[in-house]
């Protein structure tokens, strides 16, 4: 059953609102590769080089991705070029994305650990085994920023970036008291998931006499015209444009009284309403939000929104929802108020922002 039905229910005592989004994530697993310019540090006796990179990851949700990276980079000595110097190792680096409403890129912070080996040709003149070698790994620690564009639903996405990467060598030869060297690595690269993207539905011809304003290939209330989603799925809430949109449903009316977590007579009612929809339609799963208007403390206001979530999340179970399908309870304090921010209230109390929300999660 698809969850356009759940709206006709809500409206007869709740209200809905909806949220769009957009990410760069995507499910697959995906394999890396850049290019780039490695400035060296000045104290280290070496020229600046291109390095290289490969690498797998993964997105572990909306916001954060994990990758596992080589590199390796040949830069030449100042004093002799003839004497060999490089560098490679290995990282495990996060990322943390930054996405926004309609934007199908993001920009994002990288923080990485890892080792890198050194491997450097020093003159030895005038013993028989010059040029000697010394080679030494250390430990490697990397942060950064840097920009990508989507991956979900395509097949590459275009990742720059700008890190920082302190290498924990002590044993250079040019600069024998030196314990670190901290180099610049400025790169662009490719990220390309493995596997095909999820495949769009292929709508057959409509029979003859019909049009696809007649047809609803995926059942989810909007005719194959106007659908921009023809492969919608059942248990997903579906907008005018047949795409799953996310929804939040206000409990209006459960309110609470100033400075207190206890539900009011009145609110009950309501409550015991917004069980019996959720044991009509097994498949919902909610997060169960606490707000508060904008008096007080914002520490103090966070605690007050997180006791009257839970007050809402206990009704819930006690009155037969499933645990299972209750996500939270969440508190959001003060921070997100129905009214215009840059608006001044009467005492600063709006009882409008003193709500509970249920977000579904389908």
């Amino acid at each position: 059953m698809k969850m356009h039905l759940l709206g006709t229910a809500v409206l007869a005592g709740l209200a809905f609102a909806q949220v769009a989004n957009a990410h760069v994530s995507d499910d697959r697993w995906y394999l890396t590769g850049s290019a780039g310019m490695n400035i060296q540090d000045n104290d280290r006796g070496t020229r600046n080089a291109p390095f290289g990179t490969l690498g797998v990851g993964k997105f572990l949700n909306d916001n954060w991705s994990l990758d596992g990276e080589l590199n390796y980079q040949n830069p030449n000595n100042d004093d002799n070029q003839n004497l060999n110097w490089s560098q490679y190792g290995a990282s495990i680096d996060a990322r943390r994305y930054f996405n926004a409403e309609g934007r199908d890129w993001a920009p994002y912070v990288l923080m990485g650990l890892g080792y890198q080996r050194s491997e450097e040709e020093l003159d030895a003149s005038p013993s028989v085994n010059s040029p000697a070698q010394r080679e030494q790994g250390n430990l490697a620690a990397k942060i950064g920023v840097g920009i990508q564009s989507a991956l979900a639903g395509k097949r590459a996405a275009i990742r720059t970036e700008l890190a920082y990467r302190a290498d924990f060598d002590d044993g250079s030869v040019h600069a024998p008291r030196e314990d670190w060297f901290g180099d610049v690595l400025a790169s662009v690269g490719v990220v390309i998931p493995l596997g095909a993207p999820a495949a769009a539905a292929v709508i057959a011809p409509p029979p003859a006499g019909k049009t696809c304003a007649d047809l609803d290939d995926d059942g989810d209330g909007v005719n194959n015209c106007e659908d921009k989603c023809p492969n919608s799925q059942a248990g997903q809430t579906i907008g005018p444009d047949g795409c799953a949109v996310a929804v939040s449903i206000d409990l209006r009316g459960v309110n609470f009284d100033f400075d207190k977590a206890t539900l009011r007579s009145d609110a009950v009612s309501i409550l015991a309403e917004a069980a019996e929809i959720l044991k009509r339609h097994p498949e919902l799963r909610v997060e169960v939000a606490g707000h508060t208007d904008q008096c007080g403390n914002d520490g103090y206001n966070q605690k007050l929104s997180e006791r009257r979530a839970r007050t809402v999340y206990d009704y819930l179970i006690k009155n037969g929802v499933a645990a299972s399908r209750l996500a939270g309870p969440v508190g959001y304090g003060e921070s997100r108020p129905l009214e215009d921010r840059g608006q001044k209230f009467p005492a600063c109390k709006s009882e409008t922002n003193r709500r509970t929300e249920l977000n579904v999660q389908n």
